[in-house]
């Protein structure tokens, strides 16, 4: 749902971790990459110099920063990665480690602009807490996987507090995990999820037996406002639209 690659480095910017999605998104395994720098793997012929340059000048002066280049999988496809890094100390502000956010890009949006956005980026308010790096990463995926494979999305009455309960963490680590590699709030993220539910109802034919605003119930929607405006803001069309154009794609096949 939230296709954000992510890598983590030691402090000379070797690889020590990264997430399932980079290896989908550049074709390497974990294996292949433990141990090199992700420059010597993804760069390549049409990677900027002025961005390769940027992108060493902020590591080497260890600040948070964002970018964007071209990048190479390893079937030498190219494509734009949107890149946002971020140093991480410990108590003694002695750099530990680099964590990386990579998202991609559209070929002629980067094209049309040298300098591609990403959301991708620490908050402020989260330059000082203790959950970083590795531990960081594994309490989203952890995030992903509960909600994933028990629904929990599915209670209209899930609050941030239950869902940490349930994960034996705290609401501070909690937020920062769904802001920093959500990219929303906590809110944000739970109705992403009852919209994909939502619109799964729909393809699997329950509209055939209650209203729209039912199916959203059941997926954990309890405001109606609420479903209609995520909905739209999400998928650019009402439900009613998404729902016709289905019919007439069936129609048509």
């Amino acid at each position: 749902m939230y296709n954000t690659s992510v890598i983590l480095t030691d402090a000379r910017r070797r690889i020590l971790w990264v997430n399932d999605q980079f290896e989908v998104m550049t074709g390497y395994s974990k294996r292949e990459l433990v141990g090199k720098s992700p420059g010597s793997i993804l760069q390549g012929p049409e990677s900027s110099k002025d961005a390769v340059l940027r992108i060493r000048k902020a590591l080497a002066e260890e600040k948070p920063f964002e970018d964007a280049l071209i990048n190479y999988r390893k079937n030498g496809e190219a494509y734009v990665c949107q890149l946002a890094i971020h140093p991480i100390h410990d108590h003694q502000q002695n750099l530990t480690n680099f964590l990386a956010f990579e998202t991609e890009g559209k070929m002629e949006e980067f094209e049309a602009s040298s300098q591609a956005e990403t959301h991708a980026v620490l908050p402020r308010r989260y330059e000082s807490s203790s959950l970083r790096g590795l531990n960081e990463i594994r309490l989203f995926e952890r995030v992903q996987r509960v909600m994933k494979q028990e629904k929990l999305y599915l209670n209209p009455k899930l609050t941030l507090r239950m869902l940490a309960s349930k994960l034996e963490t705290n609401i501070k680590y909690l937020s920062q995990v769904i802001n920093l590699h959500g990219n929303t709030n906590f809110l944000g993220y739970v109705n992403s999820y009852r919209l994909e539910e939502f619109r799964y109802r729909i393809l699997a034919g329950d509209s055939r037996h209650t209203t729209l605003f039912g199916i959203a119930q059941r997926c954990g929607f309890k405001n109606k406002s609420t479903f209609f405006k995520v909905f739209r803001d999400q998928m650019g069309m009402t439900p009613k639209a998404f729902q016709d154009k289905l019919l007439r794609q069936r129609r048509s096949e």
